[in-house]
């Protein structure tokens, strides 16, 4: 079920954004995005599950080592999905405050071809790149 937005702008100050495109693209992303969750959540559940029926019974060190290096990629990437959907809601929550596209760093306006990239981008280009280069610290700090 997908829900619509009246956006005619993503923000004043980016007049040129569509505000309903770059919506209906968080809703997709975060769709798929969810699915891909629920199946590590699943996988992560049932690499547990396994592993507590095989409790007690001969079982080779390789066998166990390889089942928890599963189980920790599996959590891995379930955390690594779950900050990707709280950054979707939060650009959601950015259009519907009237500064979607916006840096959060500088204040200048993220890049269009960016934002179709990556719609729930935070920062611009400028900003990213300083902020890899410091360990991921606030340039304007």
């Amino acid at each position: 079920m997908t829900t619509t937005m009246n956006l005619d702008s993503a923000n004043s100050s980016n007049s040129n954004l569509d505000g309903n495109v770059f919506y209906e693209m968080l809703i997709h992303s975060r769709q798929i995005v969810q699915g891909q969750y629920e199946l590590h959540k699943d996988d992560a559940l049932n690499a547990n599950r396994e592993n507590s029926e095989r409790a007690g019974m001969a079982t080779h060190m390789a066998d166990i080592g390889s089942e928890n290096n599963r189980q920790e990629l599996e959590l891995q990437l379930l955390s690594e999905e779950g900050d990707i959907l709280r950054l979707i809601d939060e650009a959601i929550e950015r259009l519907e405050d009237d500064c979607y596209g916006e840096c959060l760093d500088c204040g200048d306006q993220i890049g269009e071809a960016r934002l179709m990239v990556k719609p729930y981008a935070m920062y611009c280009v400028k900003c990213k790149g300083i902020r890899e280069a410091n360990d991921g610290e606030n340039p304007f700090v």
